[in-house]
């Protein structure tokens, strides 16, 4: 994706006043808009399959260096629509409703990563990895875990509530990003009936 050739394209169009109508700038912006949108979900697709892949294979420094990708990819996207927000403000277009609606679409786009991080991070207490730093290692008779307990009842209940908790609230976050989903597909609905309209006038 060549960000500072769009930038340009962008500047270009705001500058651009005589050729164009605000009709075709409003189409050309908001078809933009949804090719930004088409970028933001093929990321999210590849996030999706790093994921998975990081989770057969534990390639962690893959992972990592995927997540890092994808986070620029994304700051990419926001800055674009962000460039959008201030085309569709402009006394020129005059169109505040549609920079509110991109306002509105950028933040259910945050929320919706911000719960995708969480979901990826978190993950069930009885089955989160062990970090053997405390542990005792003795040359005679190797390791002794400081973590290995016996288990009780009391423990298996423990385990049992907070796999419970964790469940609680992965459905919460599972049920956000529905929301978000939701949310967003609306507003890029009022988009397209948006450009329909421009090009009827």
């Amino acid at each position: 994706m060549d960000v500072d050739r769009e930038r340009k394209r962008l500047e270009a169009m705001a500058i651009d006043g005589g050729d164009r109508s605000k009709s075709a700038k409003l189409i050309e912006l908001l078809r933009r808009f949804l090719s930004i949108q088409k970028i933001r979900a093929e990321t999210y697709a590849k996030l999706r399959r790093g994921f998975s892949e990081y989770m057969i294979g534990k390639a962690e420094l893959a992972y990592q260096q995927l997540c890092g990708e994808i986070t620029v990819e994304f700051n990419d996207c926001s800055k674009q629509v962000i460039e959008m927000e201030a085309l569709f403000a402009h006394s020129d277009l005059g169109r505040g409703d549609l920079s509110s609606l991109l306002k509105s679409i950028q933040a259910q786009e945050k929320q919706k990563l911000y719960l995708i991080q969480l979901l990826k991070k978190a993950g069930r207490p009885s089955e989160r990895l062990v970090n053997h730093d405390n542990c005792n290692f003795n040359n005679l008779n190797g390791h002794e875990c400081s973590h290995v307990n016996e288990v009780t009842e009391e423990v298996g209940t423990e385990d049992a509530e907070a796999d419970a908790e964790y469940t609680n609230a992965l459905n919460e976050a599972i049920r956000g990003v529905q929301e978000s989903v939701t949310i967003i597909n609306d507003h890029l609905e009022e988009v397209r009936y948006e450009i329909e309209a421009l090009e009827l006038e």
